[in-house]
């Protein structure tokens, strides 16, 4: 195989699936390219799933990626309702098979790029009940959607971001909202018990009830879901439940390929999973961050943001097509996060056992209440990250500020400016 691949096949029409396609024709690719999704739909946007498909009347459609035509202009071979079974990195090929059944074939490649993201991590022992869902999917919106009438009894088992947006938009739409979290805040992995229940007080301020430390023992229904079981012997009435715990990335049809797989693919700092030519971004990728080096050094992490996939798929279009010019991927981690009528912005990389201290605004008022505020997180004498609650604009100072690794007089500095 020649240093610069001729067919170039894109497992995972995923946002940094879709990327990554662009990147490649962008980065002077003229060859085959082959975009393969699970789904039957092109690439979507997923961080409208949890909020704004979930409480209007949004069209599907809308939620497109690229406008119609756009795969027809990139010259991609474009196959959906299909899975990757099995990679042979000898032969150099995907076998796939179409979702809904039939003979698999073959697919070869002289550069890949897996983007097939992750799964949504189920709850054990629920069986086949109705109204039970996670969601990681367009189809998996709609079918929450339709259950969200007014006065429904929605359970919500998970406090991170996706179960907090899914209870704002069940409460925006008129129906009683329990969020089930069993630790003893939202977000508290991330963000700590402080700032984790200063988020938390949110869903109070917004009528909706959270029941924390106390964890799931089961989901209760004869043929549909009447209530969530909780581990204290009490229950959460329920006419629909939905599973925010976390994801699992799709990696079983990567098992016996040769590629190192823990906790997604293990790749380097290009994004390179091993073998030349074979790439893994978003999701299911878990490979260096250079901005990361100070604490983590060279050992790869997966992160699970949407700007993550975005810099994912851009950056291993270049390098997959100029793979002697390839450059490592380094940039500030960025999440956000909407709540209710609350923006949540997290940059840098924020540990629960960091020193954390309000920077910008008051320690000592309660979110809902109209003020804002940004705190800093503090790890050997540098600021490792921030997180703002409805203060877009020293957010944006301080993330253009951790792009050099300041120590924590400079965030004070800069903190003392913004008053």
């Amino acid at each position: 195989m020649s240093n610069t691949p001729n067919r170039i096949v894109i497992v995972g029409a995923s946002l940094a699936g879709a990327r990554a396609a662009h990147s490649v024709r962008a980065a002077g690719h003229d060859g085959p390219l082959t975009l393969i999704g699970a789904e039957p739909h092109l690439p979507y946007d997923r961080p409208p799933l949890s909020k704004e498909f979930l409480t209007g009347d949004q069209d599907p459609g809308s939620l497109a990626l690229d406008p119609d035509g756009a795969y027809d202009e990139l010259d991609a071979d474009v196959m959906l309702s299909t899975h990757a079974v099995e990679l042979d990195l000898q032969a150099r090929t995907v076998a796939i098979a179409p979702a809904a059944g039939g003979n698999a074939e073959t697919v070869p490649f002289d550069g890949l790029v897996i983007a097939t993201g992750a799964a949504a991590r189920p709850l054990p022992r629920v069986g086949n009940l109705a109204g039970v869902h996670t969601l990681r999917t367009l189809d998996d919106a709609q079918a929450i959607r339709e259950g969200l009438d007014a006065g429904a009894r929605v359970a919500v088992v998970g406090g991170g971001f996706i179960g907090s947006e899914v209870a704002a938009s069940a409460k925006a739409r008129d129906c009683e909202v329990t969020v089930i979290e069993a630790a003893s805040a939202p977000l508290v992995r991330g963000l700590g018990a402080d700032m984790g229940t200063r988020v938390g007080a949110l869903h109070g301020q917004n009528g909706v009830e959270l029941r924390l430390g106390v964890g799931v023992d089961g989901v209760l229904g004869t043929d549909r879901v009447e209530a969530i079981a909780m581990a204290d012997g009490s229950r959460v009435e329920a006419d629909l439940a939905v599973v925010g715990i976390g994801v699992v990335p799709n990696t079983a049809w990567l098992e016996g390929s040769g590629l190192r797989i823990d906790n997604g693919v293990v790749c380097d700092a290009t994004l390179c999973c091993g073998p030349p030519g074979v790439y893994a971004v978003g999701d299911v990728a878990q490979a260096p961050n250079g901005w990361l080096s100070p604490w983590h050094g060279d050992r790869p992490i997966r992160v699970e943001h949407w700007t993550a996939a975005v810099e994912h798929g851009m950056a291993v279009g270049r390098n997959l097509v100029a793979p002697a010019e390839a450059q490592p991927y380094n940039s500030v981690p960025f999440v956000w996060s909407d709540q209710y009528d609350a923006r949540i912005q997290i940059a840098g990389h924020p540990d629960a056992d960091d020193d954390v201290e309000v920077l910008v605004g008051s320690a000592d008022e309660d979110p809902g209440s109209g003020r804002s505020f940004l705190a800093g997180y503090r790890r050997d004498g540098r600021l490792s990250g921030v997180m703002a609650l409805d203060a877009i604009r020293p957010f944006v100072r301080f993330r253009r500020l951790l792009a050099s690794h300041p120590t924590w007089d400079e965030a004070l500095e800069l903190a003392a400016t913004l008053g």
